[in-house]
């Protein structure tokens, strides 16, 4: 291999893992993490990512936890017929098969934080713990930004979403 090949694969392997979060080696890792507030002066907010597991064993995300929160739950949405969505904690956790990815994302599955004890603050960045059944805890950073744009669909009221 030159050593251009060399410089570019190189480089390639840094821009696809730019933002990435491993979990200690175990092949598991979140990519792409935000967080953002539910709304201005929100007590909620969310966290989305892409959950990849590069091993050769299954997994499954069975917790999050967060210090910027009084309460911090796996939640997806659910299809209520007519338009209508509704928002619930998914039990059980979420698989994430060995070699495949699993999309956190508004609208779908996404770590809710309820009663925050800070704001989530454009710019700032929170720490997150992902409690997985395989490879245990894993804490990873997640910038705030609260500008970003859903991808598809929406992320739905938060507002009913408070431990006070």
């Amino acid at each position: 291999m030159s050593v251009t090949s060399k410089f570019l694969a190189a480089a390639a392997a840094t821009a696809m893992l730019s933002g990435a979060a491993f979990a200690d080696g175990m092949g598991l890792m979140a990519k792409d993490a935000y967080a953002r507030a539910a709304t201005p002066n929100a007590k909620a907010g969310a966290a989305f990512m892409i959950l990849m597991n590069h091993s050769d064993q299954d997994d499954r995300l069975i917790a999050a936890k967060s210090d910027v929160a009084k309460k911090v739950e796996l939640h997806t949405h659910i299809d209520q017929g007519e338009g209508v969505m509704k928002m619930t904690e998914i039990e059980g956790g979420i698989a994430i098969a060995a070699g495949e990815m699993h999309m956190m994302q508004r609208g779908g599955d996404h770590v809710m934080l309820m009663g925050l004890n800070q704001s989530l603050i454009q710019g700032n960045t929170i720490k997150v713990t992902l409690v997985f059944e395989n490879a245990g805890e894993v804490e990873i950073e997640v910038p705030v930004d609260n500008e970003r744009k859903a991808k598809h669909g929406g992320h739905g009221d938060h507002s009913g979403h408070s431990s006070d």
